[in-house]
C-alpha cells in the first residue's frame, strides 16, 4: 500500500514539464486571487490594519477575513529584535507563544501550553523534523534568514496532520525580491555583552524575469552567559555554523523552487553540579559510579570565560534539501514538496572518553505533499491534497539508548473550503489521518573495550538484554474546522472556530526506556497508549480603526488521552536520582483541559505624530481530569509546564528626518511582566513555585541611506535593564539543584541578567 501512494505521488510531481518541485498548501502569497478587493503582493505591508496571513490554509487572505488565530510577526519586527535565537525572538511578539529554554541558545515553542511533539514548525512550508522529542533539544535553523514567520494558535491537524495539535510555527525565507535585476545583499553582525556573543550572517542573491538564486552564510559564536546570584553560568556557550543555496525559476504559469541548506551547532548543555558552600560551579571529570556529582573539582575562571567549550557538549548537524512548486494547471492551482532532511546529533557525555558520545542519533525524514486548488467563484474555493513523511531513525556509535531505532510512515488526505458573501467568511474542513511506526528487537550489553553500554545486533546477542522488544503499531484518526467570521461593520468582527485536532504517539512516549544524557532524564515509556484527540473553540472579537487597533482571542481545548510526565520516586518515597544527577520519568495518559486568552492593543494617536502604544496580555491554564486527581490542586490536578499570566507592553517613538543619509531614528522603551506561577505540579517534586518578575527594557535605532538603494540600519538594546535575578518557570536550568538549601537561599540557575545588545544591518 506504501508503494501506490509513493507511486501516485511521484507521478503528480512531474505534470508539469518546468516542475522539478511541488509544494505544500502554498506558504507564498497568491497574488491571482479574485477578491471583493485584492491582495497585495509579497512584500509584506508594514502598519496595515490589515496584514496579508500567509498559511497553509490553500490560499493566502486577509487575518481580519481569517476565523482561525493566527499572528503574524513581520520583517520589520524580527529586524528590531534582538535575542540569542528566532523562537525567542517570536516569543518576544507573539502572546500565546511561550518558549521552554535550556540556556540562550535552545528555545523549544510552546504555543497556549502545549509543547514537544504537539508543535510543528514549518521552514518554508517543509516540517522541521530533529529529535525534538528531548527536553534540550533545539531549532536547526538559521534564524538570521527569516524573513516573517505565523503562528497558528490551535489545532492545525486539518492540514498539517499529527503533531499540530496545539498549533504551527511558520518560519519564511528570505528570497530576492521581484525582477530587478541587480544583485542584492545584505551584511550583517551582532554582538551582545552577557555572553559576549558575536555573530555575522551574509546573503547574496538576485531576481530576474524568470530566474532567482541567492546564498547565504551565518556564524554566531557565545561564551558562557551571566547574571546577579551565579556569575559566569558554566557550560551556556555555543557555536553555531549555517549554510543556504536557493534558486528557482519563473513563468507565466507559476515558478520552481530548489533550496538546499546545512547548520551545524556545537552546543555547552548545564548540569548545574557546584560546591554547596561557595555555590561555585563544578566539572565533571570521573564517569559513571566513580563519578558524585557533589564532589567534583570546581570549574577554573579559564574556563568560565572566553569561548572555548569543553568536552562535554552536543553536536548536531542538520542537513535539508527541497522542491517545491506552484503552477496553474487550467482552472486548477498546483502546489505541493518534495523534501528531505537529515538530523545527526552526537551528546559527549564521557570525560574518561571525551571521543566516545553517549546518544549518536541519525534521522533521516522524507516529506512529501501535493493540493489543488480551485477557485469556484468571487466568494468560494475549495483545496483538496495529501501530505505527510516517511522517517528512520537509528543508533550510530552510543553508549546510552533512550528509544529504539524507529521507522514511521505518515498519510494524510484533506478537502478544505471557504465561502465569503457579504459580511461572513466561511471556512471548513475534513482530514483523515494515517501513522505506521515499527522497531525490531533492541539488544544492548556491555562493551569490554570501554567499559560501557553497547548495541548488540541479531543473531549475535547472547549475553545481551532485550531492552526494547518490537512492536508494530498502526494509528489513525480524523480532524476536522469550522469556522466563520462576521464583519459587523467596518470597524468591528467576530470570530468563531471549532476544531478537532489529532495526534499519535512520539516513539519516545510509546517506547522509550533509557538516559537521555543531555537532558540528564531517564525515560519510560508505554506501548498501549492510544493517540491524543482534542476539541477546541476559539472565540474572537476585534476592533480595527486607523489609529486604534484591539483584539480578544478566547480558547478552551479538551484532549483526550492527553500524555504527560511525571517524575518517579524510589522504594523510600525519595525521588530517584543517580550519581550524575539523572532523574527518572514516566509517561502517563489521561484527560486534560486548556483554556485562556490572548489580548493585544495598539494605539497610533493622530495628535501625536510618530507615537505607537502597543501592549499585549495571555493567560492558560491546564487541568488533569484524571479522577484520582481531582480537587488535589498541586498535587496532580495542575499540569505542567504552564506559563504564567504575562503582559507585555511597549512605547515606540519614530522620527522621519529630512537628512538624506538618516532615512528614520526610533526608540523604544518596553516592559515584560510574569505573574507568580503558583499553579505547578508539584507531585513528586516535578515542579516548583516561581516568583513574579518585571523586566524593563531600552532600545533605538536608525536606518541610514547612502545613494541608490545602498542603506545601513543600527539597532542597540539593553535587555533586563535593571539586572534583575529572575527565574522563568519554563527554564530548564530552573531545575538543576542538587541541595535542599544553600547559603544565599537561591535555588538552580536563574536566567539571563543585563544585556546590552548591538545589531548592524548593511543592505545593497
Amino acid at each position: 500500500m506504501k508503494g501506490i501512494y509513493f507511486l501516485l505521488i511521484l507521478c503528480l510531481l512531474f505534470l508539469s514539464p518546468k516542475a522539478w518541485a511541488i509544494s505544500f498548501p502554498t506558504l507564498l502569497i497568491d497574488t491571482s486571487i479574485k477578491k471583493s478587493r485584492p491582495l497585495p503582493n509579497d512584500q509584506f505591508l508594514e502598519g496595515s490594519s490589515e496584514e496579508v496571513v500567509v498559511t497553509g490554509l490553500s490560499r493566502a487572505g486577509f487575518q481580519n477575513d481569517n476565523p482561525i488565530s493566527v499572528h503574524v510577526v513581520s520583517s520589520k519586527t524580527i529586524e528590531r529584535t534582538i535575542a540569542s535565537n528566532i523562537m525567542d525572538v517570536l516569543s518576544q511578539n507573539s502572546p500565546g507563544l511561550s518558549v521552554l529554554k535550556t540556556g540562550p541558545n535552545i528555545s523549544k515553542p510552546f504555543i497556549r501550553g502545549l509543547g514537544y511533539h504537539r508543535v510543528l514548525t514549518l521552514y518554508d512550508g517543509v516540517r522541521q523534523e530533529g529529535q525534538q522529542w528531548g527536553d534540550e533539544h533545539g531549532l536547526e535553523v538559521d534564524g538570521f534568514q527569516i524573513h516573517r514567520a505565523e503562528i497558528i494558535k490551535g489545532p492545525a491537524s486539518l492540514l498539517f496532520g499529527s503533531d499540530a495539535i496545539a498549533g504551527v510555527v511558520s518560519l519564511m525565507p528570505y528570497l530576492p525580491k521581484l525582477d530587478q535585476g541587480q544583485i542584492e545583499g545584505r551584511v550583517l553582525m551582532e554582538y551582545q555583552s552577557n555572553n559576549g556573543l558575536l555573530a555575522s550572517g551574509v546573503r547574496l542573491g538576485q531576481r530576474t524575469k524568470h530566474w532567482l538564486w541567492q546564498g547565504a552564510a551565518s556564524k554566531r559564536i557565545a561564551g558562557n552567559y551571566s547574571n546577579a546570584i551565579d556569575g559566569k553560568v558554566y557550560q551556556t556557550g555555543f557555536q553555531e555554523t549555517n549554510l543556504g543555496l536557493q534558486t528557482a525559476y519563473y513563468s507565466k504559469t507559476g515558478f520552481s523552487l530548489l533550496s538546499a541548506s546545512y547548520y551545524h551547532n556545537l552546543q555547552a548543555i548545564p548540569d548545574g553540579s557546584r560546591d554547596s558552600a561557595s555555590r561555585q560551579f563544578s566539572k565533571q571529570v570521573l564517569d559513571g559510579q566513580r563519578d558524585d556529582i557533589k564532589s567534583r573539582p570546581l570549574v577554573t575562571d579559564d574556563a568560565l570565560y572566553g569561548y572555548a567549550l569543553s568536552g562535554l557538549l552536543q553536536t548536531i548537524t542538520h542537513y535539508r534539501i527541497y522542491s517545491k512548486q506552484e503552477y496553474q494547471l487550467g482552472k486548477f492551482d498546483l502546489k505541493g514538496i518534495i523534501g528531505f532532511q537529515q538530523n545527526n546529533r552526537n551528546e559527549f557525555t564521557h570525560p574518561a572518553m571525551p571521543q566516545q558520545a553517549g546518544l549518536s542519533l541519525q534521522l533521516s525524514t522524507l516529506n512529501y505533499g501535493i493540493n489543488f486548488n480551485r477557485l469556484l467563484s468571487s466568494g468560494a474555493e475549495f483545496s483538496f491534497g495529501t501530505n505527510g513523511m516517511y522517517q528512520q531513525n537509528k543508533h550510530l556509535n552510543a553508549t546510552d539508548f533512550p528509544i529504539p531505532n524507529f521507522k514511521l510512515f505518515d498519510i494524510g488526505a484533506y478537502l478544505h473550503g471557504k465561502w465569503n458573501w457579504e459580511h461572513w467568511h466561511l471556512a471548513a474542513g475534513l482530514r483523515w489521518d494515517q501513522r505506521q511506526l515499527t522497531t525490531v528487537d533492541f539488544y544492548t550489553g556491555p562493551n569490554a573495550s570501554n567499559g560501557f553500554e553497547q548495541q548488540y545486533h541479531f543473531p549475535d546477542t547472547i549475553g545481551a538484554n532485550l531492552q526494547f522488544p518490537a512492536i508494530d503499531k498502526l494509528f489513525y484518526g480524523y480532524s476536522m474546522a469550522l469556522g466563520v467570521t462576521y464583519a459587523i461593520n467596518d470597524s468591528w468582527s467576530l470570530k468563531f472556530n471549532l476544531s478537532r485536532g489529532y495526534r499519535a504517539p512520539s516513539i519516545t512516549e510509546l517506547a522509550s526506556n533509557g538516559l537521555d544524557p543531555g537532558a540528564h532524564i531517564r525515560y519510560l515509556g508505554n506501548q498501549s497508549f492510544d493517540p491524543e484527540t482534542s476539541w477546541q473553540q476559539d472565540l474572537g472579537i476585534s476592533f480595527t480603526k486607523k489609529e486604534l487597533q484591539w483584539n480578544l482571542s478566547m480558547f478552551h481545548q479538551r484532549l483526550e488521552h492527553f500524555i504527560n510526565l511525571t517524575q518517579q520516586l524510589d522504594n523510600n518515597g525519595q525521588t530517584q536520582i543517580d550519581a550524575q544527577g539523572n532523574k527518572t520519568y514516566q509517561y502517563q495518559q489521561s484527560a486534560a483541559r486548556l483554556y485562556g486568552f490572548e489580548a493585544e492593543f495598539k494605539w497610533q494617536p493622530s495628535k501625536w505624530k510618530q507615537w505607537v502604544f502597543s501592549s499585549s496580555l495571555s493567560v492558560v491554564n491546564g487541568v488533569n481530569l484524571a479522577e484520582n486527581y481531582r480537587g488535589k490542586r498541586n498535587q496532580g490536578e495542575w499540569l505542567p509546564l504552564i506559563p504564567p499570566l504575562n503582559w507585555k507592553g511597549i512605547v515606540d517613538k519614530n522620527w522621519v528626518t529630512n537628512i538624506h543619509w538618516m532615512a528614520n531614528l526610533h526608540v523604544e522603551a518596553s516592559f515584560e511582566y510574569a505573574a507568580a506561577q503558583n499553579r505547578y505540579l508539584a507531585l513528586y517534586d516535578t515542579e516548583t513555585s516561581t516568583a513574579a518578575y518585571t523586566l524593563f527594557h531600552l532600545g533605538f535605532g536608525t536606518s541610514m541611506q547612502f545613494g541608490g538603494h545602498q542603506t545601513v540600519s543600527l539597532q542597540c538594546q539593553i535587555q533586563n535593564l535593571f539586572d534583575l535575578a529572575y527565574q522563568n518557570n519554563l527554564s530548564r536550568l530552573k531545575y538543576l539543584e542538587y541541595y535542599q538549601s544553600s547559603p544565599n537561599g537561591a535555588s538552580g540557575i536563574y536566567n539571563m541578567g543585563r544585556n546590552l545588545s548591538l545589531k548592524c544591518i548593511f543592505s545593497f
